[in-house]
């Protein structure tokens, strides 16, 4: 049995027009490579946000629930980051 299946895609000129020319520049063996690598990438890319969300998102939320207290003003955080924006222009 295969472990493959053919599909139909369309996809913009500009889009085609790439694979094309990373098959042509020799970064891929075939079109087909290109658009399994491109999968790949985004599969681990969806991986990565959903394990940001479970082990850090949802546990900071869970914290602020539980202690309301911990939450800042955007005021607070508007002042926090012009105050680091700052000191990295400084250090440049």
């Amino acid at each position: 049995m295969r472990s493959t299946q053919q599909m139909s895609i369309t996809l913009p000129k500009e889009m085609a027009q790439l694979i094309r020319a990373k098959v042509a520049a020799g970064e891929y063996a075939s079109e087909s490579e290109v658009i399994r690598d491109g999968l790949r990438t985004l599969l681990a890319r969806d991986r990565a946000v959903e394990s940001w969300l479970r082990e850090q998102v949802a546990p900071a939320y869970d914290a602020l629930k539980a202690d309301p207290t911990r939450a800042i003003s955007v005021g607070d955080v508007r002042a926090i980051l012009a105050r680091e924006h700052a000191k990295a222009k400084a250090s440049r």
